[in-house]
């Protein structure tokens, strides 16, 4: 996405971030030397989008050591639940394509409910026929009356052009199925920890109302940190921003980084500062908390893809339940970084710890 300094309102800047906050690092010194890149968010005075200007596509490169398998958890798996209900009220009957299928967990998940889909992603690993390991373009030769878009659209950073694209690719139609992360949901719960690199592009609902003619339905899920949207992919339009649509993030957003400071800080010494999630929000939180001038001591995480590896930025390593409730005391706190994985978390750990969540509102 471009746009001149005139027409662009800076909102949020973050310098030095970690360019893939999910890549793993076989070494705490590879963690500490990860290609980094800055976040300056703006809102685009033509169109009302909110990106990041200072975005540079040539630093991203996605690759085995990428990590960012949520599926082994209870809470996520609801989550997709809820998304395939919204699959069975819009697409019953309909050939699907799910564009940028990852690993295909939700691929499988929507054949296993009996939707006909084919996925497309060229980092794809596994072994089903039904995903192609390409990028969806029309040379790939594939329509379908339905479309899937989920977690693609913050990636891209042209969003309207790429998703015209899609509308060339599939002959002009379809219905379009779009999950992206929640701006409004960052802003009201002062999530400056969901603000990272690799996301170029900060969704609200309104964004959609304006891009496209047609919306079947809009909504929220995961607690509110998703938003979704299904619409006619044939009435695609250029967003036009409203003059009183000016966007700001509230006062104090970052007050929170001062209040977890302090309630770590008073937790005293070694092995006593632990956050639950080696995923984006702890690499940011962690990284954030070191600059604050605390450092994180454990990082837990339940998927053993990232255990025994290492955290970008801060080089922290990555702790599976077990060894770390080994170590850490009983009563401590342990913070969440997702409030999602909460009630997860206590029934794995037998309510041991003090349960700590990060977002205002919780």
């Amino acid at each position: 996405m471009s746009g001149s300094d005139d027409t662009l309102r800076e909102v949020y800047r973050a310098e030095r971030l970690p360019v893939l906050q999910n890549r793993m690092f076989a070494s705490a010194e590879a963690a500490r030397g990860c290609v980094r890149g800055d976040v300056v968010l703006a809102q685009s005075a033509e169109t009302g989008l909110v990106f990041n200007r200072a975005f540079r596509p040539e630093l991203v490169e996605y690759d085995a050591d990428y990590q960012n398998e949520q599926g082994l958890s209870t809470a996520f798996a609801r989550h997709l639940d809820a998304v395939l209900d919204v699959m069975r009220r819009h697409f019953s009957g309909a050939s699907l394509l799910e564009v940028g299928c990852g690993k295909g967990l939700f691929l499988e998940r929507l054949l296993a409910a009996g939707f006909d889909v084919t996925g497309l992603d060229p980092t794809y690993e596994g072994t089903n026929p039904r995903v192609i390991r390409k990028f969806f373009t029309p040379e790939v030769g594939i329509r379908a009356e339905g479309i899937v878009l989920r977690h693609v659209l913050e990636h891209v950073p042209d969003p309207v052009a790429f998703l015209a694209g899609l509308r060339e690719a599939n002959g002009g139609s379809g219905t379009i199925y779009i999950e992206v992360p929640c701006l409004d949901w960052i802003a009201d719960h002062h999530a400056w920890f969901d603000i990272f690199y690799e996301h170029v592009n900060y969704f609200r609902r309104v964004d959609f109302e304006r891009m496209f003619g047609t919306v079947h339905e809009a909504g929220h899920s995961f607690a509110g940190q998703y938003l979704y949207v299904v619409a006619d992919l044939a009435t695609l339009r250029p967003p036009r921003r409203p003059a009183d649509d000016v966007f700001s993030l509230p006062a104090g957003f970052l007050s929170a980084i001062d209040e977890s400071r302090a309630r770590l800080r008073a937790n005293g010494g070694t092995a006593a500062r632990a956050i639950w999630g080696g995923a984006s929000k702890g690499v940011i939180f962690a990284l954030l908390m070191e600059r604050a001038g605390v450092r994180i001591d454990t990082v837990i995480d339940i998927n053993p893809a990232k255990q025994g590896r290492y955290l970008a930025a801060t080089g922290l390593r990555v702790q599976s339940p077990d060894e770390a409730m080994a170590h850490l005391p009983a009563g401590a706190d342990v913070f969440v970084m997702n409030s999602n994985y909460r009630d997860e978390i206590e029934a794995l750990t037998a309510h041991r710890f003090n349960c700590v969540t990060i977002e205002r509102g919780n």
